[in-house]
């Protein structure tokens, strides 16, 4: 689809921004302020192939739209342009309806969110955070004596996927095959479907292994959970929930690191500093959340928005970095967020991010951090941090690497016992 037929009968979008590109990798801020300077808080944008969409980055009017469930809801299938999209493209792998949770609403939503909900309360925090410090450990154990390491590819987006795979059952001998496919599904490119169809199949053999031998996972409490999930419904679902649980827990890590070390006011409490680091991860959700542009809302009706004419079957595009960054909340001048967790970072209202997946993952994440820094009391950046690089994606805020060095030290003694 070509930019131009994009426009044809899309009069609001004359004037629309590429929602790609270097600058939203680079320089969001830069970006996001500019566009708040020439279009207001909710801009007309083209994603890939011209395909045309809103992007919402007022604070305020994110707020009305994760408020408003009934305006914009969660099915794709009313997508208005559906038959300009490339059904080969990343904004089909991305947007394609498929009977998953994510595109449910109303009663149904309720039904399905409830029972994921109540199948990963089950998990004791206390052996969460056992779990998340061995996993830690064993992959540090893994470079220790190196003296350098990258924290990306090495660390931060192996920890989460593996951890929650064992809470969710599955057998040790899947873990580099999950982790591999998990962290490329939400990169939205040609890849993206091969690998949710990989976890999907492989979500299908492990609940049909569960739905025979129950255990104390959350694929088994969510199998008996009284909502009565069918097999497609609880396999897809649980597939769902590795995969958008992983990587932006992922990015939370990396980029609570990064910050860490390069900036200043944490940087003389790494050694040993463990009360700075749930501030450092806070801020990440305010200046860098991982998940920094939501995918999507789709208009059940006509309606305004900012200013805006938003026609039925119109897709938003929600931009939870930028309406953090919304002067109206965020002051230019204000350095630090403090214990304020008022942000967008993990939506709000009815298709929010639902309880307790932001507690579960903060201990990951928080748990991740601390040890890395307990264990490397004198790990530095090895390289500047200007040459530092994000990868390029439209959703996530997360670095290609993060190579650092410090002294090499002797593994752990002990046994990793992680079933």
């Amino acid at each position: 689809m070509t930019e131009k037929a994009a426009l044809s009968g899309y009069p609001d979008h004359a004037d629309a921004v590429p929602l790609h590109g270097p600058a939203l990798d680079e320089d969001p801020d830069e970006l996001y302020q500019r566009l708040r300077r020439e279009h207001g808080t909710v801009v007309p944008v083209l994603l890939d192939d011209g395909v045309p969409a809103w992007f919402v980055i007022g604070y305020r009017e994110l707020h009305h739209v994760f408020g408003m469930p009934h305006l914009f809801g969660r099915d794709s299938r009313r997508w208005n342009v559906w038959d300009h999209v490339p059904p080969d493209g990343p904004l089909t792998a991305t947007f394609r309806w498929q009977p998953t949770v994510l595109f449910t609403e109303g009663a149904e939503r309720q039904r399905r969110t409830g029972a994921i909900g109540d199948a990963m309360d089950g998990v004791d925090r206390t052996e969460l955070a056992m779990l998340a410090e061995q996993v830690s450990d064993q992959l540090i154990d893994g470079f220790a004596g190196d003296g350098r390491a990258d924290l990306v590819t090495q660390y931060a987006r192996r920890i989460p996927a593996q951890v929650i795979a064992r809470l969710m059952g599955m057998p040790e001998a899947d873990m580099d095959d999950v982790v591999t496919n998990v962290n490329v599904v939400l990169d939205a490119t040609s890849e993206t479907y091969a690998a949710y169809t990989w976890l999907r199949d492989r979500m299908s053999t492990l609940m049909a292994a569960k739905r025979e031998v129950p255990g104390d996972d959350i694929a088994s409490r969510l199998i008996a959970h009284p909502a009565g999930l069918g097999d497609e419904e609880a396999d897809m679902d649980l597939g769902v929930m590795l995969v958008v649980a992983n990587t932006p827990t992922a990015g939370w890590i990396s980029n609570t690191l990064r910050l860490m070390l390069v900036n200043d006011r944490f940087s003389i409490t790494l050694q040993g500093g463990r009360s700075s680091v749930g501030q450092a991860m806070n801020e990440v959700l305010w200046r860098d959340p991982p998940l920094r542009n939501a995918p999507g809302r789709w208009a059940t009706q006509e309606c305004e928005l900012g200013g805006r004419r938003i026609r039925k079957g119109d897709l938003l595009v929600l931009g939870l970095a930028a309406a953090n960054a919304d002067p109206q909340v965020q002051p230019a001048d204000e350095s630090d967020p403090g214990a304020n967790r008022a942000h967008m970072s993990f939506g709000h209202g009815e298709y929010s991010c639902p309880y307790p997946a932001p507690e579960l993952g903060e201990v990951i994440a928080e748990t991740a951090v601390e040890v890395l820094l307990d264990r490397l009391p004198d790990v530095d950046l090895a390289v500047p941090p200007d040459a530092l690089r994000w990868r390029r994606s439209m959703w996530m805020r997360n670095l290609e690497t993060l190579p650092v060095h410090f002294s090499p030290t002797a593994p752990r003694q002990g046994s990793w016992d992680l079933v």
